[in-house]
């Protein structure tokens, strides 16, 4: 019996191993080389992000799969997860890295946990437009941060997306940044966001958005900060009348995949999905800045005061943010504004 015992259990690990590996490939054969395992094979890659059908950047990764799946002549198959459906941004990013077939929205301030540098793009007061940021993203600087990131794991596919301009919403008016004071603001879990808020005189309350419309209700916070969009899409308006146009964080933002799984995909199907993604991120821009506008408007239609604010007040009591993080690289603040300054 006890050797039959023993059998058992190898064969039980030997089937559970190559289940595993089934599961982490997505259905993808591919061989570490790159080549497909058939001709015209078809590989499975799952788009994760955290935003709501119908926004943005749902409409971003519909335009994504059309196109990907059309140029790839079927080769490519897209499957679209929205609203966390595979995990938290911190988990499917684990899952990422440990094969799975998986493309992840990220942020430039998580990606700040393997590649420290990475953060300043989610730095306040950075660049006077998300036009600059874009630019940034295509300098050798940008590489050599590309490269290290790879080096942990993680592939960068587009860069192209903008998330959009963060702004301020509170419960009682907000001019400058000494109104600010005593107040406590929900900031997601990030230490940029908590610097950010800190410098500004104001209490960074780290929640999830899930949770900001009911303690805003119950006074446990004063205010939240986010793009228009997402603001009116988490109702913060039904609860908090004052809307400050800080525009404290310009935001664009990544999609990420393991290189685990990124490196067995034919090298053309690697082209045509990073191409298809910055196709795709330029098509949904327009939309980003269209909702922009018309929630601004719905905003003043339903009673909402708007403050348009002194920006140089801000971002004068924000400059201390780019000396709270040692990890960053000797001047990086100065690096930045030295190769703006040379663009074309």
């Amino acid at each position: 019996m006890k050797k039959s015992t023993k059998w058992t259990k190898v064969i039980f690990s030997v089937v559970t191993a190559l289940s595993l590996a089934a599961c982490s490939s997505g259905g993808n054969s591919a061989a570490p080389g790159g080549e497909t395992g058939g001709s015209g094979e078809k590989i499975v890659v799952n788009i994760a992000y955290g935003n709501q059908p119908g926004e943005p950047i749902d409409q971003q990764a519909n335009k994504w799969k059309e196109l990907a799946e059309e140029k790839s002549g079927g080769r490519l198959e897209l499957k679209l997860f929205p609203s966390s459906q595979l995990g938290s941004e911190k988990d499917v990013i684990e899952q990422a890295m440990m094969g799975n077939n998986t493309v992840i929205l990220t942020g430039y301030d998580f990606l700040m946990d393997y590649v420290p540098d990475m953060g300043i793009f989610t730095a306040p007061y950075l660049t006077d437009s998300t036009d600059d940021l874009f630019y940034l993203t295509t300098t050798e600087w940008f590489d050599g941060l590309r490269s290290d990131l790879r080096e942990k794991g993680l592939e960068v596919v587009t860069t192209n997306t903008l998330y959009g301009h963060r702004h301020l919403m509170t419960v009682k008016e907000v001019k400058t940044p000494e109104d600010l004071s005593g107040m406590k603001i929900r900031v997601p879990n990030s230490n940029i966001y908590t610097k950010t808020f800190e410098a500004m005189g104001a209490t960074p309350t780290p929640m999830p958005l899930a949770e900001v419309y009911t303690s805003l209700q119950q006074g446990l916070i004063d205010g939240a900060e986010n793009p228009l969009p997402v603001l009116q899409g988490s109702k913060t308006n039904e609860v908090a009348k004052y809307l400050a146009l800080t525009e404290h964080t310009k935001i664009i933002s990544p999609w990420v995949a393991g290189t685990a799984f990124f490196d067995t995909m034919p090298e053309d199907l690697q082209q045509i999905l990073k191409e298809t993604g910055d196709e795709a991120g330029e098509y949904a821009k327009a939309i980003t800045n269209e909702q922009s506008e018309k929630v601004l408007e719905e905003f003043k239609q339903q009673g909402v005061t708007v403050t348009e604010v002194d920006l140089n007040a801000f971002k004068e009591k924000t400059k201390s943010v780019y000396d709270a993080f040692p990890q960053w690289s000797p001047n990086l603040y100065d690096t930045v504004q030295e190769l703006l300054k040379n663009r074309q």
